[in-house]
């Protein structure tokens, strides 16, 4: 019998919407180039890899070209199959052990929270051509470990963006979030474009928020937001800034389950 694989609609409750993720919660330890290739199989923005490590998991991420740091929405579908499959009772804590250190999750109802670290970004120089190749004048460039964030000056300018995805995989960085305050509904919006991980753009982005969380608490003056990221499919993220945590609210649903034979 061959390993399982789930696929999770994640911050959403509706199907095809929201940020699709394989899920394999392993029955052994397997190969890292075994996981590439199910990645680059499963061809979705992340594939998560899940094996029972001391109290909980140990927890990996593909995109379908590279192995990722810090992956949201893939730990949210993640935490959703362990509670409806019963690997853990409703009321048990996720843990997952990862390259970003411990992180946990907790179902609240309807809702997933996840315990994530804050990536506060500082502000750098735009790359070269950076307006041109995005297709909007940025109102600041800022960077963390893991990406750029750009806010530009409207939720229409955001949700409008056609980037040159060409270019832009030649910045040498995991990815570029687009932001601008919300027009309403939402305190902001975004969008993540990451073309030099194999990814032109990602649906809901809860890896972003750890980034977007900070800059939009220094801009308004608060520490709690509803979110929308605007991509073709959307997704709503409640984040909420402690310290130097980020707790990120969503929902999941699973729609696919399979095997694999190989």
């Amino acid at each position: 019998m061959g390993q399982r694989i789930v696929q999770v609609d994640a911050f959403t409750d509706i199907p095809f919407s929201g940020n699709p993720a394989a899920v394999c919660v392993l029955t052994a330890p397997q190969e890292t180039e075994w996981m590439h290739n199910v990645a680059r199989e499963m061809n979705l923005s992340e594939t998560a890899f899940l094996l029972p490590e001391s109290d909980g998991y140990r927890l990996r991420w593909f995109t379908p070209t590279l192995e990722v740091d810090l992956c949201g929405h893939a730990t949210l579908a993640s935490a959703h199959i362990l509670w409806q499959e019963g690997h853990l009772k409703p009321q048990e804590q996720a843990k997952f052990y990862t390259r970003s250190g411990l992180l946990t999750a907790n179902l609240k109802g309807n809702w997933i929270e996840l315990n994530f670290p804050l990536e506060p970004a500082v502000p750098v120089a735009n790359p070269p051509d950076f307006a041109s190749i995005l297709g909007g004048t940025p109102l600041f460039v800022g960077q963390n470990r893991m990406d750029y964030i750009v806010e530009l000056d409207s939720e229409e300018a955001v949700r409008l963006l056609k980037p040159d995805m060409t270019a832009l995989a030649r910045i040498e960085t995991r990815g570029i979030i687009v932001t601008a305050r919300a027009s309403a509904n939402y305190d902001f919006v975004s969008r993540f474009f990451a073309p030099a991980s194999g990814v032109n753009e990602d649906p809901v982005t809860g890896s972003a928020h750890c980034c977007l969380a900070p800059y939009w608490q220094a801009k308004l003056g608060k520490s709690e937001f509803i979110a929308y990221q605007a991509s073709a499919r959307g997704g709503v993220v409640q984040v909420i800034v402690e310290s130097d945590r980020t707790r990120l609210l969503g929902k999941a649903i699973t729609v696919l389950r399979g095997e694999l034979d190989c």
